[in-house]
C-alpha cells in the first residue's frame, strides 16, 4: 500500500485499494486457513456429531480436535472447555452460575451464615456491556449485589487492593476483563488470583464461600501470551472472531463442575455435558479450533509484528503532530496490548467521529464498536481512566493487526494530516462568516 510520499492518491480505483483498516480490536478477518477448515467442515462433516454414521462421526472428531486447540491455546484441559455462540453468552454464564451456585448453596446449609444474604459480585467500571448490562439487570432485579470498582486514574487499570478492600463476606465472584478493548491496559489478573486465593483459604475456616475469578480475555487471545495456570482463574471467555476465527466462542472451566461450578443457562438435547444444549455448529467449532491452533504456533511472531508496527504508528504522529494530540493509552509503568494506540487530536470542540470523517483512507473508530450507537458522548473508558472530557470526546482507537505494515502507517498518517488539516480550514471557513 505504498504512495507517493508529499502527496495521496488520487483516483477512485487507488484509493479503494488503499482503504487502511486499523479496526482490529472490534473484529478481525477470518484467516485463510480458518476459511479453509470451515468450507471442508461444511461439506465433509454435514452431519450430527452424535450419530454413528460416517459424517456424523467426521463432525465429532472435528470438535473434539477444536476443543483440544482451544485447550494448548490457553494452556488448559480439552475437558475444562465448553462451547458457545460467543462471548457475549459466554460471559453471561459465568454471571448467572455464580449468582445460582450462591443461592444454591446457601439453601443447602453450606453457608448458613450467609442465610437470605444476596450474592455479592465485584467488577470494575471499564468493563464490556456484556458484563455490565447483565450485573445491572441482576441489580435491578434485586438477585445480586454488585460493586463497580474505580480503575486507577494513574494506571489505567485496575489495583488489587482496590478489589480486596470491596469484599463483603457474600461475595462469590471476581470478573475482571484481561485487557481493556480501548486503552490495550492489561489487568493483573495473576496477581489478583493469588491474593483471592489466599483469601478464599481463610475464609473456608469462617463459612465463608471461595471467591471465584472470572476474567474475559476476548482482547488479549491472539496479542499475548494467554496461561490459564499463571493467571490462577477459574473462568476464562474466549471469542473467535477477535484472533481470526469465526463469530462463535468458548469458555474455560477450572474443573468444571467439581472445582468450578457452572449452569446451563439452556435446556435442550444435552450436548457439551448438558452445559451448553444444542445442535453443535461443526463447521464454526473447527474454524475456531484452527484459529486457536494458529496462535499457539505464531503468538509471539504476531505479537511482535504489531508492537512494531503500533510503536512506528506513534512515532509518526508523534512526528507529525507534536504536541497537538494526546495518546490516551499511555499510563506510566503499565502494560497494555502491542497493537492498541488511542489518540486524541487537541483541538477545541473537535469530536473524533468528525476526524475520521475526513479522513479517506482510514477504517477505524472512536473506541469500543459496540458502543456505535452513543453518538457524540465521550467514552466512558477513557473518562474513567483520567482521560480529560475534550481528549475523549476527540479520541479514536487506532488497532493494528497480523498484515499491518508500515507503508499502511505512514499513508494513515498522511490521511490524518490531512483530515487535520480540512477541519482547520473549516474552522477558519466559519470563522470569517461569523464575522
Amino acid at each position: 500500500m505504498a504512495a507517493n510520499e508529499n502527496q495521496l492518491p488520487k483516483n477512485i480505483e487507488t484509493q479503494s485499494k488503499c482503504k487502511v483498516y486499523l479496526d482490529y480490536n472490534a473484529t478481525t478477518p477470518p484467516a485463510a486457513e480458518v476459511v479453509d477448515v470451515v468450507t471442508q467442515a461444511l461439506q465433509e462433516a454435514w452431519g450430527n456429531p452424535s450419530s454413528s454414521y460416517s459424517a456424523g462421526c467426521k463432525a465429532k472428531e472435528l470438535i473434539d480436535t477444536a476443543r483440544a486447540q482451544i485447550a494448548r491455546m490457553v494452556m488448559g484441559k480439552p475437558e475444562d472447555i465448553i462451547f458457545t455462540s460467543g462471548g457475549t453468552e459466554a460471559n453471561n454464564m459465568v454471571l448467572f452460575s455464580a449468582v445460582d451456585h450462591f443461592n444454591i448453596s446457601t439453601k443447602e446449609g453450606e453457608n448458613g451464615c450467609l442465610d437470605k444474604a444476596l450474592p455479592h459480585i465485584i467488577t470494575s467500571n471499564v468493563e464490556h456491556d456484556s458484563i455490565v448490562l447483565p450485573l445491572k439487570h441482576l441489580q435491578k432485579a434485586h438477585r445480586a449485589e454488585v460493586t463497580f470498582v474505580p480503575v486507577s486514574t494513574t494506571t489505567g487499570r485496575v489495583e488489587v487492593e482496590d478489589v480486596i478492600a470491596a469484599l463483603r463476606p457474600n461475595t462469590c465472584l471476581v470478573s475482571i476483563m484481561l485487557a481493556n478493548n480501548e486503552t490495550g491496559v492489561i489487568m493483573p489478573i495473576g496477581e489478583l488470583s493469588q491474593r483471592l486465593m489466599s483469601i478464599s483459604e481463610e475464609r473456608k475456616t469462617q463459612g465463608l464461600p471461595p471467591i471465584l475469578l472470572h476474567t474475559d480475555a476476548a482482547q488479549a487471545l491472539g496479542k499475548i501470551s494467554v496461561d490459564v495456570q499463571q493467571l490462577g482463574v477459574h473462568y476464562l471467555t474466549i471469542v473467535g472472531h477477535k484472533f481470526y476465527g469465526p463469530r462463535i466462542g468458548a469458555l474455560y472451566v477450572h474443573g468444571i463442575g467439581h472445582k468450578t461450578p457452572l449452569l446451563p443457562m439452556l435446556y435442550g438435547g444435552g450436548q457439551e455435558r448438558h452445559y451448553r444444549p444444542g445442535t453443535e455448529n461443526t463447521p464454526m467449532i473447527a474454524g475456531l479450533g484452527k484459529a486457536a491452533e494458529l496462535v499457539s504456533l505464531h503468538c509471539t511472531i504476531y505479537e511482535d509484528h504489531m508492537r512494531s508496527v503500533r510503536d512506528y504508528l506513534e512515532k509518526r504522529l508523534q512526528d507529525a503532530f507534536g504536541n497537538k494530540i494526546r495518546f490516551n493509552s499511555h499510563f506510566s509503568g503499565t502494560e497494555r496490548l502491542p497493537n492498541t494506540c488511542n489518540v486524541s487530536l487537541l483541538r477545541p470542540a473537535v469530536l473524533g467521529r468528525e476526524w475520521l470523517s475526513h479522513s479517506d483512507y482510514l477504517l477505524a473508530s472512536v473506541g469500543a464498536a459496540c458502543h456505535s450507537d452513543r453518538g457524540d458522548r465521550p467514552s466512558h473508558v477513557l473518562l474513567s481512566s483520567g482521560v480529560p472530557p475534550d481528549a475523549a470526546r476527540g479520541a479514536i482507537r487506532l488497532s493494528v493487526g497480523r498484515d499491518t505494515s508500515r507503508d499502511d502507517v505512514d499513508l494513515i498518517v498522511r490521511d490524518l494530516e490531512q483530515a487535520a488539516q480540512k477541519l482547520e480550514n473549516k474552522d477558519t471557513e466559519n470563522s470569517e462568516m461569523r464575522n
